[in-house]
């Protein structure tokens, strides 16, 4: 009898250790769809960046789309996330610096290679 009952718990593992080959199907939510596409745009050099640094940005994007984290960011937050790179500045430097993030005209696409940001400040 536990001839038998080896015999099962062995077959159940394997079953187990298998399942994940078994399930390789289509993507499991947009998330997972969405870092396919991305993989791909990365495999094949149409992302811009260097293929290892694409794979991580992209699976790291997936890792915060899965915690429900990515996009969740206010405009607020994002305006004061980038105004705070400003106090590595020197502080007469700082309210240049701010201006350059808020303001000012925009131009090109970081698909393009860059965005090239133009702010004009009085002479003192």
């Amino acid at each position: 009898m536990t001839c038998i009952l080896r015999k099962a718990a062995a077959a159940l593992a394997i079953a187990v250790l298998a399942a994940p080959g078994w399930a390789a199907g289509p993507p499991a939510s947009q998330a997972d769809s969405k870092y396919q596409q991305e993989r791909a745009r990365c495999l094949s050099g149409q992302s811009g960046q260097a293929q290892e640094t694409c794979l991580k940005e992209a699976g790291a994007a997936l890792d915060e789309a899965r915690r429900g984290s990515l996009g969740a960011t206010s405009a607020a937050e994002l305006e004061r996330n980038a105004t705070l790179r400003c106090e590595a500045q020197p502080p007469a430097d700082r309210p240049a610096c701010i201006q350059r993030i808020l303001g000012g005209s925009a131009d090109g696409s970081v698909g393009g290679g860059g965005v090239i940001r133009q702010t004009e400040t009085p002479a003192r």
